[in-house]
């Protein structure tokens, strides 16, 4: 029984969590031969003061511009 697991910070929407979920669910029936009924996706989202990075933490952080 495949388990994936997601860290991320909150603030996604439902919809996009739907599109998460069937788009990793689609990578690993293509390329872990997983059957859909089998796999289970976890998505942990966390708030933004709650995680870190460089010692910084994330409502901290400076969000770069590409």
């Amino acid at each position: 029984m495949p388990f994936v697991v997601v860290e991320m910070w909150e603030g996604r929407t439902v919809e996009q969590k739907r599109r998460l979920v069937k788009a990793i669910t689609k990578a690993m029936v293509e390329e872990a031969a997983c059957k859909p009924d089998h796999l289970h996706v976890v998505i942990h989202e966390t708030a933004k003061d709650s995680w870190g990075r460089a010692g910084v933490l994330g409502i901290d952080m400076v969000e770069e511009k590409k």
